[in-house]
């Protein structure tokens, strides 16, 4: 083994330890899992989202359990804000323009307010949110900015984020780099995170274990759960 490598898994090894979960100070966060991006026809859809929901729904009922807070967050769209997200850079948020076709890369609607249907921006029917869990709506990637995130969080002492969901180069990667500048232990679940492109996800857990978060898989998640 180099040095170089040598050093390297002194820091893999110093990140996983300072990250090590702390029951009682943390909380469960589920990313976008909403039609307009999971479900079938949706202009955004991730095809391998779907996958997610077993491993989703096992740290969701786990923490219930352990009385582990599960926030969920919800990406909206609405044409009071005419933001970067839908123009330029998010096309299919905008309003389907009657007439045209709709679909990937172009006006569709998704995750528009009020909309109903497979681009509707309401979390996914078998991940659905218990009356007494915080639903963070954001306008923004980062689920932190302009929302009650940080406080919800802060108000109940939670330091450690496990954090899962869609999309994961998108959502997932603002709110897990501003978590980490807010100075919370991040733990992103590998196999609870997924993107339109696998090389693009990839890309995302080399980044976020350089610099920002731990990785780990639902079943390591969960026994560090029951252990702690």
């Amino acid at each position: 083994m180099t040095e170089r490598s040598e050093l390297e898994a002194r820091k893999l090894a110093r990140i996983a330890a300072v990250h090590r979960l702390q029951r009682e100070r943390t909380a469960l966060l589920v990313v976008d899992m909403q039609k307009a991006f999971v479900e079938p026809g949706a202009a955004l859809e991730v095809e391998t989202a779907g996958r997610l929901v077993p491993n989703l729904k096992t740290l969701i009922s786990v923490c219930r359990g352990l009385d582990v807070p599960v926030v969920f967050t919800q990406y909206v769209f609405s044409e009071s804000v005419p933001c970067l997200r839908g123009d330029p850079f998010g096309p299919q948020h905008l309003p389907p323009v009657a007439g045209e076709a709709t679909g990937y890369g172009r006006p569709s609607g998704n995750a528009l307010m009020g909309t109903s249907g497979p681009n509707s921006p309401d979390i996914i029917d078998a991940l659905h949110p218990r009356e007494d869990e915080l639903i963070v709506k954001g306008r923004a990637y980062d689920k932190f900015y302009g929302t009650e995130l940080d406080q919800a969080l802060r108000s109940r002492d939670i330091r450690y984020l496990i954090v899962t969901g869609v999309l994961a180069d998108v959502c997932v990667n603002a709110t897990i780099l501003s978590a980490s500048t807010r100075e919370y232990r991040v733990t992103a679940v590998t196999d609870g995170t997924a993107t339109l492109w696998p090389h693009i996800l990839e890309a995302c857990f080399h980044i976020w274990r350089r610099k920002f978060a731990r990785l780990a898989t639902t079943a390591e998640v969960v026994e560090e759960l029951r252990t702690v």
